[in-house]
């Protein structure tokens, strides 16, 4: 097994290629487990006949909420980079934005599988992988940097494409062996960078090295519809977004417990959100959503209505996760507590492709750049130092800021 790198390939970065022998890929080692067990239901797939005329362009997007806001801007330059006609897209996401995807991706066509299902059951993966073989497209796309090598980089396998394109991927030891399998049978890896690089800009390259020319990045904006929040009339709100699907980029909930007492005497409405598995035992809290004002919407809100909430929204509050990209996104004032673990690559935003609607607070540490596997900490529940540390009268300095920069525009 070989990797070899080149320079000046893409627009001056370093370019990758994967060489390896045919006994190699025939009985690869290293892999892990999972991989064999997936193995012979992907072969059958793969090899499965495609009796139809090859056409159009696939892109495949197994990726959070977040990740897909910040790629959502570059998929506009794929039909004339790509040469296809804009119909002739498919976009394969997953779950986690599904539900929103007919809107976001207005124009285009959206397949939707689930993605945990098909990382977990093999007959499952297996009917995906049959209509994925007979989709038939004549190009495929993956365009992410992390990414899981079973789900994104085997549905580009198992598509078949004649031509396929990737992006060089975060590549650790225990992923080394599978992404050299696939890698390895890919047209063409673009190498857009060396970790850190925001994804806006990481995207923007990856699109310019096909399209043979620049394509600078842009601040993420998504098109919504004007649909009214799920909250009776009444002065403007702003909304808490206190989980994330990790407990360590949590900001502590003393933080916005202390953010909505002062929103609430600023005349503002308070509304708490998240997912149901986001639900909090506090008894400062259960006493904070009696007072008048107060709205808890934790658990209650579709993905949707979350985002018609955000849209109407004075200000949002949020940790690290996939709702800030949207809020940012749809334009709304939003203030982001951000930690260190890819510290640059998702949140802050580079200075260029940061809006006016949005604000980043950190406490900088040496040990950022962690990937989230903090030394630092005592259990896996643990809120990380680097975001328990961040102070609320910083937090609460760019709130003020966004709050008067709304009340300018409208004075």
């Amino acid at each position: 097994m070989v990797v070899s790198q080149s320079p000046g390939l893409d627009g001056g970065t370093p370019g990758h290629r994967f060489a390896v022998s045919a006994f190699w890929r025939a009985m690869p080692a290293g892999m892990r487990r999972r991989w064999w067990m997936f193995r012979p239901l992907d072969l059958i797939a793969r090899h499965w006949p495609v009796l139809k005329r090859r056409r159009g362009l696939l892109v495949v997007r197994m990726d959070g909420i977040g990740d897909m806001v910040l790629f959502r801007g570059s998929l506009d330059h794929y039909a004339e980079a790509f040469g296809v006609a804009r119909e002739d897209m498919v976009i394969l996401g997953c779950t986690s934005w599904g539900a929103i995807a007919e809107s976001l991706f207005e124009g285009y066509r959206v397949r939707v599988i689930d993605e945990h299902v098909y990382a977990r059951r093999p007959l499952y993966r297996l009917k995906v992988n049959l209509w994925l073989r007979q989709l038939a497209p004549a190009v495929a796309v993956n365009d992410s940097y992390f990414r899981r090598a079973l789900m994104a980089d085997s549905l580009l396998w198992v598509a078949g494409a004649p031509r396929t394109v990737a992006s060089l991927p975060y590549i650790n030891e225990p992923t080394r062996a599978e992404f050299t399998y696939y890698l390895s049978q890919v047209d063409r890896i673009v190498n857009t960078g060396v970790y850190p690089i925001h994804e806006v800009v990481r995207h923007a390259r990856f699109v310019s090295a096909v399209a043979g020319r620049a394509v600078a990045p842009a601040p993420p904006r998504i098109a919504w519809r004007d649909a009214p929040p799920p909250l009776p009339d009444g002065p403007p709100y702003a909304v808490l977004n206190p989980g994330s699907n990790e407990p360590g980029r949590r900001w502590p909930l003393a933080g916005y417990l202390d953010m909505a007492e002062r929103l609430l005497d600023r005349g503002y409405r308070v509304v708490f959100v998240g997912t149901g598995e986001e639900v909090i035992d506090d008894d400062r809290l259960r006493q904070i959503l009696t007072k008048p004002g107060v709205v808890d919407l934790v658990g209650r809100t579709s993905l949707s209505e979350l985002m018609d909430l955000m849209a109407h929204a004075a200000l949002m509050i949020t940790n690290d996760t996939g709702p800030a990209h949207l809020g940012v996104a749809l334009g709304t004032p939003t203030v982001v507590i951000v930690g260190g673990g890819h510290f640059g690559c998702f949140f802050p935003y580079p200075a260029e492709v940061t809006p006016a609607n949005a604000r980043f607070v950190y406490h900088e540490m040496d040990c950022y750049h962690c990937f989230w596997r903090c030394h630092k900490r005592a259990t896996k529940t643990e809120v990380f130092p680097c975001i328990s540390t961040v102070g609320g009268e910083r937090v609460w300095a760019e709130v003020e800021s966004l709050l008067g920069m709304k009340a300018e525009a409208h004075g």
